[in-house]
């Protein structure tokens, strides 16, 4: 197992980069990666995968919400999703390699690999495998996760040298009823940290007090949150987290 890099402790993480639509910086936009490396802080992005295998800098499953365009992301091809603008910017989605050349190690890269079915359940590994073939010879601060553990796992046979962690909550019906409660009631225990080797949880923040967590933490993990939105959240959540992801105000950096 790979430690996480100890910079993940230090610089807060921007949630899907230094995003503000007000300022032309859409979330996991290139503008809005630009913006925090400028700034200094940590960069938390999601993937998704497109129609011919590659990585996608995207948080939804679908175009609709973050796009003038419709459908499942997975429907297009990493060019014709270049195509696609961004809304409230004028660049396209990105691609994770890109995304790398652009942080080129500056600053911590936090990923997260989304489910690729919504149910939690086994994966084909092809997405993962998508991001370690993007990762190799990659010089700098890199970390992957995932809610689902068996994506994690994949991404330990795929790139086994890549610090890896779970992200996990409280797994409420209301926040997640596309989930049996049987799937939920599993997931919330986090019962797959050792078996998929992880190193660090990233947890939801107002769950933080859940004994698991501290017993992960008693463990030796890393214990990151998401996500914080408020200087009052903050140091709320830093009573028990190691660091935060945060958006919509800016967090004091280290001295």
């Amino acid at each position: 197992m790979t430690a996480l890099d100890p910079a993940f402790l230090r610089r807060p993480l921007a949630h899907r980069a230094l995003h503000d639509l007000q300022a032309g910086r859409p979330e996991n936009s290139r503008a809005a990666i630009r913006a925090a490396v400028d700034a200094g802080y940590g960069i938390e992005i999601d993937v998704q995968m497109s129609s011919d295998g590659v990585a996608m800098v995207f948080h939804d499953d679908d175009l609709d919400r973050l796009t003038d365009a419709t459908g499942p992301i997975r429907a297009r091809s990493a060019a014709g999703l270049a195509a696609i603008a961004l809304t409230g910017g004028d660049e396209g989605i990105p691609t994770l390699a890109e995304v790398l050349a652009l942080v080129a190690g500056r600053v911590p890269l936090l990923v997260e690999v989304k489910d690729q079915h919504g149910q939690m359940g086994p994966v084909d590994g092809v997405l993962e495998a998508a991001v370690a073939r993007d990762l190799a010879g990659y010089d700098g601060p890199f970390a992957v996760m995932s809610f689902n553990p068996h994506s994690v796992n994949a991404l330990r046979r795929a790139a086994p040298d890549v610090p890896r962690g779970i992200v996990s909550c409280a797994y409420r019906a209301e926040d997640c009823p596309e989930l049996p409660q049987d799937v939920r009631d599993r997931l919330r225990g986090i019962p797959d940290y050792a078996r998929v080797g992880a190193c660090f949880i990233s947890h939801e923040w107002d769950d933080l007090d859940r004994p698991r967590v501290a017993e992960l933490a008693a463990g030796g993990a890393a214990i990151l949150c998401w996500t914080i939105r408020s200087p009052e959240a903050e140091r709320a959540a830093r009573r028990i987290a190691a660091n935060i992801t945060f958006e919509r105000y800016l967090p004091d950096q280290p001295s």
